[in-house]
Parts: structure tokens; sequence; C-alpha cells
């Protein structure tokens, strides 16, 4: 009968992590341990994603310009149009513009870009690419309006700098001016999956320009901004005042003019919580049909 050989004393013991299959079972157990581990990995991808379509903007500056130009436009031309009427001098009336031109410039100007891009993306093959890739269906949705943010935030400081110019001077201090921008750029963030989820539906990105631009003439102009509601006509001022922009405009005025704000700040935070959780979870499942 043949003798059981037994390991020599000091020589190393074999475990079933040493042999091939153990190592496979350490790394698939690994790989299985790695999403919960790791549970903000969307936000890190989003980043990601995000800094893509800034690299797109340093090659295609359009929607930066646009979200500048065309607020400053209106700014320059209401004030030097309406100011004496309205108001009685301009430097008057820009106290009473400069927070709406602020409004328009912070979200309103550049949320069409915003569902256009994604829509490119859609339609040039893009978005394959990402679905190959172990990222979260948020991921390409919430990079794109990332990066809207950090061009908001670049068209709030140039328009601070050109209301400077022109004499508008907050009276609220620095912080009251923190929390104007913040809200307007809050407000702009929310508004901006309305135009994500019609960039995923629509077909192509003209269709996107269109439905974009005849919504933002009314959002933008049936307000309270180049002249208080209480002047509108009847059937414009009850537009105006259920017009969720107006309250943005009532609150970021108030703020930087340092009056009273009433429940205008209120009512704009209900209002950015219903837009973003009505149309981001809409979104979300219309990107994911596209799949």
């Amino acid at each position: 009968m043949a003798a059981t050989e037994q390991p020599r004393a000091g020589a190393p013991t074999t475990t079933a992590d040493d042999t091939d299959e153990g190592r496979l079972m350490t790394a698939t157990a690994t790989a299985e341990e790695q999403p919960r581990t790791r549970p903000l990995a969307w936000l890190r991808h989003s980043l990601v994603l995000a800094r893509r379509s800034l690299a797109k903007t340093t090659r295609n500056p359009g929607p930066i310009i646009n979200g500048v130009v065309t607020p400053a436009l209106f700014m320059v031309l209401f004030l030097y149009l309406f100011g004496g009427s309205v108001a009685g001098s301009t430097a008057d009336y820009l106290r009473y513009l400069f927070p709406g031109i602020l409004v328009m410039g912070a979200g309103l100007a550049g949320m069409v870009s915003t569902g256009t891009s994604i829509n490119l993306d859609l339609k040039n093959g893009v978005t394959d690419r990402f679905r190959s890739l172990p990222i979260g269906r948020l991921a390409p949705l919430l990079g794109s309006v990332l990066a809207d943010i950090v061009r908001y935030l670049l068209a709030v400081a140039i328009l601070f700098a050109i209301g400077a110019l022109l004499g508008f001077r907050v009276h609220g201090g620095l912080a009251a001016a923190l929390a104007a921008a913040g809200l307007a750029i809050a407000f702009g963030f929310c508004l901006s999956w309305v135009t994500v989820f019609v960039g995923v539906l629509a077909r192509n990105a003209d269709t996107v320009l269109a439905i974009s631009f005849i919504g933002f003439l009314p959002l933008q102009l049936g307000t309270s901004l180049a002249a208080p509601v209480e002047t509108l006509p009847g059937w414009l001022r009850t537009w105006a005042e259920i017009n969720p922009v107006t309250h943005v405009m009532d609150a970021c005025r108030a703020l930087l003019n340092g009056t009273p704000a009433g429940d205008t700040v209120t009512t704009t935070l209900i209002w950015c919580a219903a837009l973003f959780v009505v149309f981001c979870p809409l979104a979300i499942r219309a990107y994911s049909r596209q799949q």
C-alpha cells in the first residue's frame, strides 16, 4: 500500500485561490462587487461626457455666442427703446430690465442647443457607441445638460460685465447676486430637460429648433421682462401671471435690487422641482426606447 505523501515542513500550502479556478472566482466576485463599491459611477460618466460636449464647444462656440449675444441685444434694444417711456430714465429701467435679461441668458437662450445636441448624437450614430459602453442610461443626457450649465455660468458672468458697463449695480450685495444667478441657472437646468425630451423624440435637428423657438417666444416675452405685469393687456397679463419665467424674473429682480421677494423664490423652486420631476424621467424613458 503506497504511503500518502505529506507536505514537507515549511513548504507553501496550495489553496483554491492559487489555482486558475480560484483566481477566476476571485475576479468574478470583484467584478460583481464593483457596482456596489462605486454607486456614483453614473455621475463620473456624466462628467466625462460633459467634458466631451465642452470640447465640442471650443470648436463650435455657437451656443456660447447665442447665449450671450441674444440677451445682450435684447438688453440694449429694450433699454434705449423703452427706458424713457417705461421708467422715465435708462438708469432706472436698467435696474428693472437686467434681472430678466439674466434669466434669459442663464437658460432660455441656450436651452435650444441642448435638445439639438442630443438629437444630432442620436442621428449621427454617436449614441450607438455609447450603448456599447458600461455606462448608465442617464449619463449621455445628464452630461449634455451639465455642459450647458458651464455655458450658462460663462454667459451669466459676461452679462454681469455688460450690465456693469451700462451702469447696472447690485443693491442686494454679493450673496444676493450669487443667489439670483444660481436661481436663474437652476431654472435653466430644469427647463433644459424639456428640450432634451423634445430632442430625443424629434426626427431631426430642424424640428427641435422650430419647436424650441416657438416655445421660447411666449415663455420669454409673455412675462415681466420689459414691463410690469400690471401694465399688460388682460389676456397677456393672465398668461404672464401663470408663466413660470415671470416668477424667476421677479425673484431675481428682488434679490438684485434688494427689495422684498415675497413668495417668488419659493414659487420658482417649486417650478424647478416640477419641471425636473416630470421631464427628466420622460426624457430618460424616451432615450431608453431608442436603444
